[in-house]
């Protein structure tokens, strides 16, 4: 992940009040949202983060495109007081395609990623009209499908993925609620770790050949998904800690030549006062000596 500017868009609809997946739908998505704005971030603390709900009575921004993790937070919880209706999947990405565009810095990838946990009510054609719009605007997009996977769902996101990039650069990731949190799951998927995941699926290339020589770990984060978070959670920390470390190293350094600075014109008074008393007393030694001899 580089410089990016990305649209987040939770399903806020009726069918998130399900609690397939823990604690529900709604709430598993907010935990979710945290991991990806923490990703995007650390990757690069330019890039920018939005937030949009797609239930109700339509799409709604909820926050434009930030650094402040705390506007998200509080969007999420106003988010979940308007839980009810269906999804508005076609519109919510034309409204998330527009608010990109209003990006300030234009230098900023555009990327709209759209969690889905409610039937697709758009056919193909629809489906494939927008893909290309967006194609043309250079927009990626991902999708994180869970909730109603009934086949029918994944492949009207499979052809709109296909005509959108050709899966180049966007992804679809299948989370099943018995593979563990969204958040940990998102962790392993091509949409937060790159091409180093796996296509379609989301779930993640099982060879061990590939992550033992691609993944920064040298595990497999599809066999221990809560592993490799910790261990790149721990990387981060350790990182935080040392440069902290050489911060204080730096001052402290800092504190003491100044000290030692400080304390040169002190120590040269001192031995000009003191010098003429010992040149006087070296004197007069020297005439006690000549005077008894």
């Amino acid at each position: 992940m580089g410089l990016e500017a990305v649209m987040v868009v939770v399903d806020n609809s009726e069918n998130s009040r399900n609690s397939d997946y823990t604690p529900t739908r709604y709430e598993a998505q907010a935990d979710a949202v945290s991991v990806i704005f923490s990703a995007i971030t650390q990757a690069n603390p330019e890039s920018a983060i939005g937030l949009m709900s797609m239930g109700g009575r339509g799409p709604e921004v909820l926050v434009t495109l930030t650094t402040d993790h705390g506007k998200i937070l509080e969007a999420l919880h106003r988010a979940k007081s308007k839980i009810h209706g269906e999804s508005h999947l076609a519109t919510a990405i034309q409204i998330a395609g527009l608010a990109l565009k209003r990006r300030q810095n234009k230098a900023q990838r555009q990327r709209i990623i759209i969690f889905t946990c409610s039937p697709v009510l758009e056919d193909e054609k629809e489906l494939i009209k927008l893909a290309q719009k967006i194609k043309k605007n250079s927009i990626s997009i991902d999708f994180v499908v869970f909730g109603e996977l009934n086949g029918k769902v994944e492949n009207k996101l499979t052809v709109f993925n296909e005509n959108v990039e050709g899966g180049a650069r966007s992804h679809i990731a299948i989370m099943l609620p018995q593979s563990g949190f969204l958040g940990d799951q998102l962790v392993t998927s091509p949409i937060l770790n790159g091409d180093r995941g796996s296509g379609p699926g989301g779930m993640g290339d099982t060879s061990e050949d590939r992550y033992g020589r691609e993944f920064e770990f040298g595990i497999d984060p599809s066999v221990d998904p809560e592993l490799a978070l910790a261990l790149r959670m721990s990387i981060e920390e350790e990182k935080l800690r040392l440069e902290k470390q050489n911060k204080e190293r730096a001052g402290a350094g800092a504190e003491e030549e100044a000290e030692a600075e400080a304390s040169l014109p002190e120590t040269g008074e001192e031995d000009e006062g003191s010098q003429p008393p010992l040149n006087k007393e070296a004197e007069g030694g020297g005439s006690k000596d000549s005077c008894s001899r």
